[in-house]
This record gives C-alpha cells, sequence and structure tokens, in this order.
C-alpha cells in the first residue's frame, strides 16, 4: 500500500494505492475509494529473494556434505572450525557435560572474536586445540558424544 500526496489546483489530495490487479487500480482518494482503469497491464516490481544454504548444526552425528561437520563414531560429534582462526580460549574441559547452545570456543577470525557454541547435549570426548593454537577452516575442535 503506498501513500501520495497530490496538490492540482492549490486543493489537496491524499491518495493511497490499495491494490493493483493487471490494469485495474484501487484508489482511496481522501477516504473514497475508486476503482482506475489504466490503458496498459502495470508490470508489478520483483524483488529478488536472498536465498541462504541450509544451516547444518557444527556437532551432527551423521555424515554431511555440509561445512562445519565430521562424523568420527557412532554418537560422537565434531565441532569444526567454520574459518581460519586462532583459539582464543576454550570454555570446556574433557568429561564435561554440555547443553545445547553452551559456549564452546572462543575463535578469533578476520579480527573478530566468534562463539562456537554446542549444537547437542552430551558430554565432551575430547578437545582437540589448545589457546593460540592457529586452525584452518574444517578441523575438528572438539568431540561430543552421547
Amino acid at each position: 500500500m503506498k501513500k501520495y500526496q497530490f496538490t492540482i489546483h492549490g486543493n489537496k489530495y491524499d491518495v493511497t494505492i490499495v491494490n493493483v490487479e493487471e490494469n485495474i487500480i484501487e484508489l482511496e482518494v481522501n477516504g473514497s475509494n475508486f476503482e482506475v482503469e489504466v490503458d496498459k497491464a502495470i508490470q508489478p516490481v520483483k524483488t529478488p529473494k536472498l536465498v541462504r544454504p541450509k544451516a547444518v548444526p557444527s556437532t551432527d552425528t551423521t555424515p554431511s556434505t555440509g561445512t562445519g561437520t565430521k562424523s568420527t563414531g557412532k554418537g560422537i560429534g565434531a565441532v569444526t572450525s567454520p574459518l581460519p582462526g586462532t583459539v582464543i580460549k576454550i570454555h570446556v574441559n574433557e568429561g564435561d557435560s554440555v547443553k545445547v547452545g553452551q559456549k564452546l570456543i572462543t575463535l578469533e577470525a578476520m579480527k573478530m572474536e566468534n562463539s562456537l557454541d554446542s549444537d547437542k547435549d552430551g558430554k565432551v570426548v575430547s578437545v582437540k586445540v589448545r589457546p593460540g593454537q592457529s586452525v584452518m577452516e574444517g578441523d575438528v575442535l572438539i568431540e561430543i558424544g552421547d
């Protein structure tokens, strides 16, 4: 719904376009409704849609073609580095129980700190990195089991 204000010969008009279908336009002018027919069909403006790839949890327990996941055995999910960077801090230890959304690692990448959170409940089976270590995209950082 678009609104316009017109001044014609000193008279003010508030115009609202209510609906456009092919060559018929429904208008509201100063509170009165009108249907106007135009000579040619009006083509609607196409707004591009942003299509994002399917988000894949970083601790999947099944093999996946998406980046950020690796299956290392039955019931074990591997948290992998989403991009190259440096491990700043590890927030869990081996044997700790973790919940979905719990912060696991802080990774510095491209001069920004990124928090990597758990996508599943479970127990930390192993921590594969240490603070200060450089990692590449896809490197296994932590393994979480049932």
